[in-house]
């Protein structure tokens, strides 16, 4: 997460998404249906690392209201000034692994775009954490990369490089759905083993989906 409050926020963030190439474009759409297709009007949703809101202003049409928490108030006073007073979105400060909600306050809680990775968080306490301010009969969607989605990770990842938005991808280190870049970011992904990994340690039950060729989803109901 510190990398994202301190190098990757606010405009900075918001152009990494302006630069996207059509397949990539594809894959943030397929993750947005994905949701949109599972939430429902009477719903009350959760997005942990919601950056300026790019996924909470497609959402919110569709549930009763949606809470979204990041680390970098750049990023939320993007978003706060981007909903323009649209008082079903709501941008709060705070750490994923410890949020200042009660117990079974959402219906949804949402992570995506490989947020369980990119965040450089536990992601056993990032899944509990969510679990735990899931309503009974709610759901938790986690979700990452696909493996057949690298060239176009990388190439997206390779224009941020030359913008100057990330650093220079460091070449011996990245590859197998890893990627490093030489001012300190790195992340990789969660495949669908890992995911059914991750589970069984936590007992919990999970449905594992791929999504587009692009993405692997790992929904919990509570």
């Amino acid at each position: 997460m510190s990398y994202y409050r301190r190098r990757l926020s606010g405009e900075r963030l918001r152009r990494v998404y302006e630069i996207a190439t059509p397949r990539v474009r594809r894959y943030l759409q397929a993750e947005v249906d994905y949701l949109l297709e599972r939430l429902g009007p009477a719903d009350e949703v959760l997005e942990l690392g919601c950056g300026y809101g790019r996924v909470m202003t497609a959402l919110v049409p569709r549930v009763r209201r949606i809470i979204g928490v990041d680390v970098s108030s750049e990023s939320l006073d993007l978003g706060r000034k981007m909903a323009g007073g649209d008082r079903r979105m709501e941008f709060m400060k705070m750490d994923a692994l410890d949020l200042a909600f009660p117990d079974g306050s959402f219906d949804a809680v949402a992570c995506v775009q490989n947020g369980i990775c990119a965040s450089r968080v536990n992601p056993e306490k990032l899944i509990l954490e969510g679990m735990r301010v899931t309503r009974p009969g709610g759901r938790a969607f986690f979700s990452s990369y696909a493996p057949g989605f690298w060239p176009h990770r990388l190439e997206w990842f390779e224009l941020q490089a030359r913008e100057g938005l990330v650093g220079e991808i460091d070449p011996e280190q990245t590859g197998d759905g890893v990627i490093v870049c030489r001012d300190g970011f790195r992340a990789g992904i969660m495949e669908a083993e890992d995911f059914r990994s991750l589970c069984t340690r936590l007992r919990l039950q999970a449905e594992i989906v791929e999504v587009d060729g692009s993405s692997v989803f790992c929904v919990l109901r509570k």
